[in-house]
């Protein structure tokens, strides 16, 4: 712990300040017509997960087409598991720990969507059937029981000027993920680049 850590409440507070108005308590316990329309246009989530014993969290993008996250009622998303690449990181925090942290973009809006709730997976074939995409439907499905819904400002997107085409940098000037991986495990890039457009190109779905 170091000189200037915050480490308690008291001290969070006392150098951040109290929340005023509506902020304090703009949680919401389900959806309403705002933000059921804001999921249905959101092509792009984040969801956050963490071990029960202190282990590391966990961050992983799901996107998809618009609409791609199941509302099931105003209490209960759904979100479909497509292939990947089988650690299940995500899945395997939940299946310990079943809370979870969501951060939902639309694109071109600067304001965000957040769920938190607790989280299960399912293979139920009948809700499986209802996220079909590209013929095919998901591996699981991870549904989500709402127990906090609520937009968060857009300070965060606004200062990084997200959606400026301007700003997006030119692919060359950062590395491939073959060359990555050759770096960091020596992996023919070659072949690895050759593997990973094969797998684009035929297992999103």
């Amino acid at each position: 712990m170091a000189e200037h850590d915050l480490c308690d409440l008291a001290a969070l507070r006392a150098h951040f300040g109290e929340p005023k108005g509506y902020v304090a308590h703009k949680e919401l316990p389900a959806l309403n017509r705002h933000s059921r329309r804001f999921i249905e246009l959101s092509p792009i989530l984040f969801l956050g997960t963490a071990a029960p014993d202190g282990g590391p969290a966990d961050n992983s993008p799901r996107g998809d087409a618009p609409g791609f996250v199941a509302i099931l009622d105003d209490r209960t998303i759904a979100i479909p598991d497509r292939p990947g690449n089988k650690r299940v990181d995500s899945h395997q925090n939940i299946v310990a720990n079943p809370q979870v942290g969501i951060v939902i973009l639309v694109l071109g809006v600067d304001e965000v969507l957040r769920i938190n709730g607790k989280a299960r997976v399912t293979t139920d074939p009948a809700l499986l059937a209802r996220m079909v995409a590209n013929g095919k439907p998901p591996l699981a499905a991870i549904v989500v029981d709402i127990a906090e819904s609520f937009f968060h400002c857009g300070k965060a997107l606004i200062r990084a000027d997200l959606w400026n085409p301007d700003k997006h940098i030119a692919r060359k000037d950062f590395a491939s993920l073959s060359e990555i991986t050759e770096f960091q495990f020596g992996v023919d890039r070659e072949k690895h680049k050759a593997m990973l457009e094969r797998d684009y190109a035929e297992n999103l779905y």
